[in-house]
């Protein structure tokens, strides 16, 4: 592994410390290891059911193969050579070590490596050029051998990565090995909520392999990736296809459905067509279903790369028509707008994470279920908190008409500068080292290149809270240089030095009440609540758990939760365009959640929360 860009500093800090190590375990005695609550999905999780389902919606093609499964692992001083490491145990792949659904439960220090190894086969029948390597996610320096060669590395723990291993395959078996470095909370990788010793609102932290591990057979020339940017205006779409190799790409824009799966339906009728070499291609239907909420409407699309006159790749994936903007209401307030019309957005902080597999959820099933339940509960949003789902998640918010802002991991808290978010300018900049810049733009940037094929995305959020927040203006520019066609909330709660970007964001709780107001800006309360409800047998700790507030019964929360939704109206009059309430779920100590950890308890009436919610929506637009 390469020391010098896969944190050296980390690594030349080790001199004698002596990693954990345990016994041989046996792959067929598989079981999660035990001591804290699991969700009802954790008995459907095995070494042949480690999410078993195709990992990739936006982008389909017909031949793959899944690598999830049990891998040897060994944790080890960060400067051991592969070829003396001893593999200690089994691990089941995706889960993260720390989690239970591992069958580890270990944490890795950050003057520590993880060594994962596995063997495999390509199948017989695959007829290809190029086999593509993915990782969907590797939290956060991981380094690739296939065969005992060097292939690749990368750093970011929360995008996918593709490895083209053909030069390095043998018939029949092949040796596969990754090293994991990660230094948590070490200032400089974006981690979100993780820390090195949980506690309050920082959780568990999560190292190495955390989403599916797949390969596919492709051609020399094949499409990696597209995204697109719809106009209502004149009823097209301009489709990006990114092509490896040379070529071209037919690009057929097909009638969908609501509901339409990639997976399993096929494209309907061709609308329209359009071929492109390098660039993009605009295609026009002229009057389009638009997506939105209530009508989540699917285009298909189907790609077909050609080469010299002959078919060499051919992939489906979908779009929607949908814009988001802004609005001046009648009565002079800057709203949000969903395809050019005021549209209050609603819903809750969902931090993603699984009292089983921490960052990953069991099961697919176990994921969609967050997801319909928000839907259910009458919100029309959630914002996605510091970490980023897999791309099945955002599918199935386009799917079921969740919008979605998306935050940007932090990379620290705002203890390295001043916050203040009762007052423009009242807080300072973080005067991040030149390293820590880098690696910030450099993560953000793959974020959003890999996040923005998925329309239910409305919002990005570069910062939370202050929390890392540094040099705001150009970060926002920067996000808008790559994305335009979405807003950018620059600070979440943080601080506020300029009417840059789209939004200003005001935090507070328990109860929903505006810090600041701006003109020029649309004005938004991006958290509030935090009704705790702990209940017996549903806790990550039997005590000490934390709550905002704290009641002792679901009709004690629904009163409070409704008394502050007659709230947040008044605020809405006042010109407030949308709101978080914290949050979905309880997550390790916090009992904020609308549901508890494990996912058991709907904590409120589900009928009358939702009345309540779409009460809230309704009002904006009165």
């Amino acid at each position: 592994m390469n020391t010098k860009l896969l944190m050296a500093a980390a690594v030349a800090a080790i001199v004698s410390f002596s990693c954990t190590r345990s016994g041989k375990a046996d792959v067929d005695n598989y079981s999660p290891v035990e001591g804290r609550i699991m969700s009802r999905w954790a008995a459907e999780v095995s070494p042949a059911n480690a999410h078993p389902e195709y990992p990739r919606p936006q982008l389909v093609r017909k031949e793959w193969k899944s690598l999830n499964g049990m891998w040897d692992y060994a944790i080890v001083p960060a400067t051991s050579s592969v070829d003396e490491i001893s593999y200690e145990g089994k691990i089941l792949v995706p889960f993260a070590i720390e989690s239970a659904l591992s069958g580890v439960g270990k944490h890795v220090p950050d003057t520590c490596k993880l060594v994962y190894h596995t063997v495999f086969e390509v199948p017989g029948d695959w007829d290809y050029k190029t086999v593509l390597l993915h990782f969907d996610a590797v939290d956060w320096a991981a380094g690739i051998r296939v065969n005992g060669e060097y292939v690749s590395e990368h750093t970011g723990g929360y995008v996918p990565f593709s490895v083209d291993v053909s030069a390095y395959l043998h018939k029949g078996k092949n040796d596969l090995v990754v090293e994991v470095l990660d230094g948590t909370d070490n200032k400089k990788q974006p981690r979100g909520k993780q820390v090195s010793r949980p506690h309050g609102i920082w959780y568990t932290s999560v190292t190495g392999i955390w989403q599916s591990v797949w390969m596919e057979p492709v051609s020399v020339s094949y499409l990696d990736s597209y995204y697109c940017i719809p106009s209502l205006a004149d009823g097209s779409v301009t489709v990006y296809p990114k092509l490896e190799g040379e070529g071209e790409v037919t690009v057929e824009l097909c009638s969908g459905a609501v509901g339409f799966d990639p997976l399993k339906m096929k494209p309907g009728k061709v609308l329209a067509e359009g071929v492109v070499k390098d660039g993009s291609v605009k295609l026009t239907v002229g009057d389009v279903e638009k997506w939105t909420p209530e009508n989540p409407y699917l285009y298909a699309l189907r790609f077909t790369v050609t080469k010299d006159g002959k078919k060499v790749d051919s992939a489906v994936g979908y779009t929607t028509f949908r814009e988001i903007g802004t609005k001046v209401d009648k009565n002079g307030f800057k709203r949000l707008a969903l395809n050019g019309e005021p549209l209050f957005q609603y819903g809750p902080l969902d931090q993603g994470w699984w009292p089983d597999g921490l960052y990953t959820a069991p099961t697919l099933d176990a994921m969609k279920y967050d997801i319909e339940k928000t839907r259910d509960f009458g919100y029309n949003m959630i914002r996605k908190h510091i970490k980023v789902e897999p791309s099945s998640w955002y599918y199935w918010c386009d799917r079921l008409g969740i919008m979605v802002w998306q935050d940007m991991p932090s990379i620290t808290n705002n203890k390295e500068h001043k916050w203040d978010q009762n007052a423009p300018y009242g807080g300072t900049e973080w005067d991040a080292p030149e390293e820590v810049r880098k690696i910030y733009y450099k993560e953000w940037g793959e974020i959003i290149d890999h996040l923005r094929t998925f329309n239910c995305i409305v919002v990005w959020v570069p910062f939370n809270e202050a929390w890392g927040q540094f040099e705001t203006a150009k970060v926002v520019d920067f996000t808008k240089e790559k994305d335009s066609s979405r807003l950018v909330n620059a600070a979440s709660g943080g601080n506020f030095f300029d009417e840059v970007g789209d939004i200003l964001d005001s935090h507070h709780y328990p109860n929903p009440q505006m810090r600041l107001w701006a003109k020029t800006l649309v004005n938004v309360l991006g958290e509030y609540g935090g009704i705790g409800l702990p209940l017996e047998g549903h806790l990550w700790q039997p005590d000490k758990n934390w709550g905002y507030v704290q009641y002792k019964n679901g009709e004690e929360v629904l009163q409070t939760y409704v008394a502050y939704t007659d709230e947040l109206i008044g605020e809405v009059k006042k010109g407030c365009s949308a709101a978080v309430y914290t949050q979905t779920t309880d997550v390790e100590i916090e009992v904020n959640g609308l549901m508890t950890y494990d996912r058991e308890v709907i904590k409120m009436d589900e009928q009358k929360l939702a009345e309540a919610n779409r009460r809230v929506i309704a009002s904006m637009t009165e």
